[in-house]
């Protein structure tokens, strides 16, 4: 079954990179949120292909995309869909909003209101939407891939940490290599490759592998060893909030997809230190004086990761 996940992947990562280039190790962090059934935030600067990735992934996947452009004029029901009168059936019918799509893009969500964002929060969470007292389940699978811009702070509003502690990791592109650059010149020279990208799955495949995942052995000592680092950023002095037990559950579930995707039946240490930084990062909040001495949050779970010793395996 882990040959069958990682042939998955591997598929998958391949025919994105026909149009992502030279971020193989990002769309395999995303492709592990999804088996993971965890959402993904992406902070990046403008023009580095973060709604591509989105649309590449939906169509590689056989998936629905939608894709919801926040701004401060942003209302609830325009993500989550509203009530409509039909004249010809003189009934209120529902008009679903574009979070009823699998793969869902949040362009800019630190753009919308808090009132706006927390419509997110059922749907990221328990998989449904209440539209007047009626709710609605989400289709299968579902993915909230959003993006925000790290630079630009006028007019926006810092994502609360209910919302923020709902996605499973938090990750970037960051900019092309040299070498990745030209590629990119040479292969969107005369035509987008998005125009003839076509799936290599089914979302019932998704699903499916989302459920062989689970199956995924993590020993005593290496789920011992999650726990020890998740409490230690509640003990950490620079830490003014640690970590939740969501954020252990998600590093948990995002080590059991990580190594499936890379053909394993069985969680390793190191796939625990990979994955901390990513899925813990964006969980932990700083405490005003360490901020202002410049530390950072990836610099405090390297130093919490190291000083916990990795369970060793004869």
């Amino acid at each position: 079954m882990t040959q069958t996940i990682q042939a998955f992947a591997d598929a998958i990562v391949e025919n994105v990179s026909k149009v992502i280039i030279g971020k193989e190790d990002v769309v395999r962090l995303t492709l592990a949120a999804l088996l993971a059934e965890g959402h993904v935030l992406f902070e990046d600067a403008p023009g580095l292909g973060k709604t591509t990735l989105a649309k590449a992934l939906a169509r590689s996947l056989g998936c629905t995309f939608s894709r919801i452009q926040f701004t401060p004029d942003l209302l609830p029901s325009d993500v989550t869909g509203i009530y409509w009168y039909n004249q010809k059936t003189q009934a209120f019918e529902y008009r679903p909003g574009p979070i009823m799509g699998q793969i869902v893009l949040a362009d800019e969500i630190n753009r919308a209101t808090p009132r706006t964002q927390s419509a997110l929060l059922e749907a990221m969470q328990e998989r449904q939407i209440t539209v007047d007292r009626d709710t609605y389940a989400l289709p299968h699978p579902f993915l909230v891939l959003a993006t925000q811009n790290p630079i630009e702070l006028e007019g926006t509003f810092p994502l609360p940490e209910a919302q923020i502690d709902r996605f499973l990791l938090k990750t970037s592109l960051g900019y092309p290599s040299e070498k990745e650059e030209n590629e990119i010149l040479i292969r969107y020279a005369r035509q987008d490759p998005m125009v003839s990208l076509t799936a290599v799955t089914t979302p019932e495949e998704v699903v499916f592998m989302q459920a062989a995942v689970r199956d995924i052995r993590v020993e005593d000592q290496v789920r011992a060893y999650l726990v020890k680092i998740v409490r230690a950023t509640r003990e950490h002095p620079a830490v003014d909030l640690g970590v939740s037990p969501r954020g252990a559950l998600a590093l948990y579930r995002a080590a059991q997809a990580w190594a499936g995707i890379h053909g394993r039946a069985f969680v390793l240490p190191d796939d625990i230190k990979l994955l901390t930084p990513y899925v813990l990062m964006h969980r932990i909040h700083m405490s005003p004086h360490t901020r202002l001495r410049g530390r950072t949050p990836e610099e405090v779970l390297a130093e919490i990761v190291a000083s916990i010793p990795a369970p060793v395996f004869q």
